[in-house]
């Protein structure tokens, strides 16, 4: 096991696995901006290096602070947490370099799944259902009209580098084909330095589900189970639950099996996430995230499972604690994602919290890095927080949703709690009726 691992993270996560780290018995170094310097998880570290100034790239994307910071404390591996630089392959090839672990996959493995449209060859190849599209990316408007009367519209044109809704565009026509094409091209290369797109067909009312799997690197591989995370704003998660409301235990168990043998086939090593586009009884692939997810306590919830405990243990070479055979799924989970910004039109609130009171009773968990008097910088993601609850079954956990989010309190800037309120008392959210573009069509009736 290792002596200690530096967090290369910030807010709620860094402190979900320092936590993790003390019950192992792990020393524990956190690595922080000058705006991070009174965080909770610099506060309650062993030790905290500063690596720079406010922005991001300077300071948690500035990889050579950080190697420096582990050469200093002698810290032998490093959780990136999500985001930053937890999806990065040349972090994980400079620390293996300097013989530093870095708790997740190989970089080999990042830059497959990274590159969308290898990774749907690979995901081909390996016997998971993908969407009817082209096979690779597409140069020419010729060849895009081509592929879209094949397959049939709609069409969504997606940058192969790309993610969180940006070089994404639908088409409906060939009419709309060549301005979508161009646009896609041109969002792409601004935001990834990459304007490769490809072509897939669009599902008109499709849910997210997500297939929570880990690989011990030697060839065995499970699956944690699914997470359905349709409720979304401009493609970005704001509620997340498991099991999925909308597959059966036959589903279930098929995509679940699917997914671990792929990860066995593949090798791969750590946690990692492969999502899918569900519609009408069929799974799509569409990525797969290489490192721990943002809602991962909803998995930990049903299955009494640490999952940051079992990307320490698969890092230091111990392997894999659990079968597929010992994994048993255990009632309901729901995460809402508390963040700081208006709960109508998602503009960010920084600022001063002047008052913070968390629910709590049985089944209730929140993950937060906040507190009175902590000063939300503007530097960050929104994030501020997550409520994440558990009942014998969906009626109980909504219920349960219902009574913490009424207790949740956030005084001195504006969250996402009221929409959560809101959502909780909706007949289509109680009856588990919902797809990918629910949300934004509620919000546009609302407002």
């Amino acid at each position: 096991m290792f002596q200690k691992i530096l967090i290369a993270n910030r807010g709620e996560i860094a402190l979900r696995v320092l936590r993790a780290c003390k019950e192992l018995g792990i020393q524990t170094v956190v690595v922080h901006s000058t705006a991070d310097a009174d965080a909770m998880h610099v506060r309650l570290a062993d030790e905290s290096v500063c690596i720079g100034p406010p922005p991001s790239r300077d300071s948690y994307l500035n990889i050579h602070q950080i190697v420096a910071a582990c050469e200093i404390t002698g810290a032998d591996a490093v959780h990136p947490g999500y985001g930053f630089l937890s999806e990065n392959a040349k972090f994980a090839d400079i620390l293996a370099a300097h013989n530093i672990t870095f708790i997740g996959p190989s970089g080999d493995h990042i830059r497959i799944m990274g590159d969308k449209i290898e990774a749907k060859r690979t995901a081909k190849r390996l016997g998971i259902p993908v969407v009817p599209g082209s096979d690779g990316a597409v140069t020419e408007e010729k060849e895009a009209k081509r592929i879209a009367a094949e397959i049939g519209y709609p069409v969504i044109i997606k940058a192969s580098a790309g993610g969180g809704g940006r070089g994404m565009k639908v088409a409906r026509s060939e009419v709309d084909l060549e301005v979508a094409l161009q646009t896609a091209r041109s969002e792409a290369g601004a935001a990834f330095g990459d304007d490769a797109v490809y072509i897939e067909k669009y599902l008109q009312k499709p849910r997210h589900i997500e297939v929570q799997v880990f690989g011990d690197g030697a060839g065995h591989g499970v699956h944690f189970g699914e997470r359905d995370c349709s409720l979304q704003r401009r493609h970005q998660k704001v509620w997340e639950e498991a099991p999925s409301p909308a597959l059966n235990a036959e589903e279930r168990a098929y995509i679940g099996g699917v997914c671990a043998r792929a990860i066995a086939d593949l090798g791969y090593s750590g946690a990692g996430t492969i999502e899918f586009l569900y519609e009408n009884g069929e799974f799509y692939f569409i990525e797969m995230n290489t490192r721990l997810q943002v809602e991962h306590p909803v998995t930990e919830a049903i299955t009494g499972i640490d999952l940051v405990h079992e990307q320490i243990r698969v890092a230091s070479g111990a392997g894999l604690s659990v079968r597929q055979e010992d994994i048993r799924f255990l009632g309901h989970a729901i995460e809402c994602r508390i963040n700081a910004e208006d709960p109508r039109t998602f503009t960010p609130s920084p600022g001063t919290i002047t008052h913070f009171h968390t629910p709590g009773g049985l089944g209730i968990r929140v993950d937060s890095g906040v507190y009175s008097g902590y000063k939300i910088p503007p530097y960050y993601d929104s994030l501020i927080g997550k409520l994440i609850v558990h009942g014998r079954n969906r009626v109980e956990c909504m219920m349960r949703l219902r009574r913490a989010l009424d207790e949740f309190v956030v005084d001195g800037i504006k969250t996402t709690l009221p929409l959560f309120r809101d959502l909780v008392g909706n007949a289509d959210i109680a009856n588990g009726d919902y797809d990918i573009h629910w949300l934004e069509k509620y919000l546009a009736k609302e407002d």
